[in-house]
């Protein structure tokens, strides 16, 4: 807020020259200050929530998204069919649990299916309407592996009956990485000696460690999910209290919650565990993957593997899944890949034997 652009803008609200309301704002450039300054005021109740601003962002590069595409109605038509009826209605009737990868992917199928269409159209001057298996065999099967994000407008007009149903290759299966329980103990002891990192990206990146919790719910966790008991702290990640090894408790929750990032800002009150810079807003699920896996060179796919299959030998699968959130199924799928005999019978595995 310290720039020249916001300067203006702030001058511009104390001359009457800017409303405050949302519409207003909608209609300026696009820039961080813009969004910081609607946060602050939505935070403080000088203007009202109008719900997920995620949401509200992907509606407006929508529409840019599809204006850009006047010029070319066999194009927009069929690519605003899909995004509106097929992304924009998931999203809006809250039919996603990550908002960030919703809009995130919905943006990406939508910009691989326009760059589909208009290259129907600029290379065999037709339209979807008329496409056939050899024009679908030709596009999947050449170029960068990005057109792929397109196969899903083909499926969902077969499925909803606009068009016709047409074969599509899938990806080849990867192999599943796992790093050594080794490695795995080596990065733990990295992150706790980086004294000089800062203290909130060491906790989230144990956190990972030893759960093997999905960024995005490191991201999203709650002050109200911490638990001080008698004997320790718990954490509400799951149906069951999961426990914080002792010797960790000075570094990981007291001296942080004491002195958490952002306190001397507009999250003060935050109730996020990781307050982000924004007003009302947690640390986002990119930045936090990218401080973990680059900062602490973590392959987030290996070290989880590795973390879920040391678990699976010391607890149950069923209970596993409590403690963590994860379903059985996939507690069932790391059990059997670490080679525990019949892991989904929790008789035969009581917690910490």
């Amino acid at each position: 807020m310290r720039g020249k652009a916001a300067a203006d803008l702030l001058e511009k609200i104390g001359n009457r020259e800017l409303a405050l309301s949302h519409s207003a704002f909608d209609e300026l450039p696009p820039g961080r200050h813009v969004e910081h300054l609607r946060d602050m005021l939505v935070w403080y109740h000088i203007m009202p929530d109008r719900g997920d601003p995620r949401l509200a962002r992907f509606e407006m590069w929508l529409d840019n998204r599809l204006d850009s595409l006047a010029d070319r109605p066999e194009v927009r038509a069929p690519l605003e069919q899909f995004a509106r009826w097929h992304h924009l209605r998931r999203i809006r009737d809250n039919q996603v649990r990550n908002m960030d990868n919703a809009t995130r992917n919905a943006k990406q199928e939508i910009t691989e299916t326009g760059k589909f269409l208009i290259w129907l159209g600029d290379e065999y001057q037709i339209s979807v309407d008329s496409l056939t298996q050899d024009h679908v065999d030709e596009y999947f099967t050449t170029g960068t592996r990005t057109r792929m994000a397109a196969r899903n407008f083909l499926q969902w007009r077969a499925k909803t009956g606009i068009g016709k149903r047409y074969t599509l290759k899938y990806r080849e299966a990867q192999d599943t990485p796992v790093a050594s329980s080794r490695e795995r103990l080596q990065v733990i002891r990295k992150v706790l000696e980086s004294d000089t990192v800062v203290l909130g990206n060491r906790i989230a990146a144990l956190l990972f460690l030893l759960y093997a919790l999905p960024v995005r719910r490191i991201a999203e966790l709650r002050i109200d999910q911490i638990d001080v008991t008698p004997t320790g702290l718990t954490l509400s990640i799951g149906d069951q209290p999961a426990p914080v090894p002792g010797p960790l408790l000075p570094l990981f929750f007291h001296e942080y919650l004491a002195s958490r990032a952002h306190r001397g800002t507009t999250n003060n009150e935050s109730p996020w565990f990781f307050p982000g810079t924004r007003a009302g807003h947690h640390v986002t699920e990119q930045s936090l993957l990218k401080t973990i896996r680059d900062r602490f060179g973590i392959n987030i796919r290996a070290v989880r593997n590795a973390v879920l299959h040391d678990l699976t030998q010391e607890i149950d699968a069923a209970s596993l899944a409590g403690l963590l959130g994860y379903s059985s199924q996939i507690m069932n799928i790391h059990a059997a890949r670490s080679g525990v005999p019949m892991a989904n019978y929790p008789a035969l595995h009581s917690p910490g034997k």
